[in-house]
């Protein structure tokens, strides 16, 4: 569905820069875009590679355990659905802690896992349960304590201070996060009672 509305936009933005008699700008935003896409790619490609290292790191040494187990209080308050013992815990603390460090990439994959998990506790499989509808808030809103994508493109495209994103940053997707959290309890407790877990 995404593909047919971006390629819907775009090719609605050609069409429009044709009739408005912009046809050469429209061909050179083409072009410009492409060789500024390949170029931002590049040099993301490391940042990447490093931070996902970093990460399966930090699996393999017990970091995302530990820290599943400290998280373990505010999950269970958030996840009330989720049986203890569950994998889907360790997965939403992977997703979570790459989201932390802004690696939306190396979040992708356990966020994927997650899902799957919290499907099989699904009880109706044609309706998200509220676990699901939380973690999806969560993770579109998540807070981030160090934007490292926008680091990286803001270097990329010249800023003399990349890194001067990180305070608002980290305000901006906590008032983000919590406003989402209390509107999916409120939406939680409103669905109570008519749905079985």
């Amino acid at each position: 569905m995404l593909n047919i509305l971006w390629a819907a936009m775009i090719f609605a933005g050609i069409i429009f820069g044709i009739a408005t008699g912009r046809g050469m700008e429209v061909n050179n935003a083409i072009l410009e875009g492409g060789k500024s896409a390949v170029t931002i790619g590049m040099s993301m490609a490391g940042i990447v590679a490093v931070w996902s290292g970093i990460m399966k790191i930090a699996e393999k040494g017990g970091i995302i355990d530990s820290l599943s187990e400290r998280l373990m209080p505010v999950l269970r308050r958030l996840f009330r659905q989720i049986p203890e013992g569950s994998p889907a815990f360790k997965y939403i603390s992977a997703n979570f802690t790459a989201n932390f460090l802004g690696l939306g990439w190396a979040a992708t994959p356990a966020g994927l896992e997650a899902m799957r998990e919290l499907d099989k506790l699904n009880g109706r499989k044609k309706t998200a349960s509220d676990s699901m509808c939380m973690f999806m808030i969560i993770n579109m809103s998540s807070i981030q304590l160090i934007t490292v994508s926008v680091i990286a493109y803001r270097k990329e495209f010249g800023s003399v201070l990349p890194a001067d994103i990180i305070f608002p940053s980290i305000a901006a997707t906590a008032v983000s996060t919590g406003v989402a959290v209390i509107c999916a309890k409120i939406c939680e407790k409103r669905s109570f009672g008519k749905w079985k877990p």
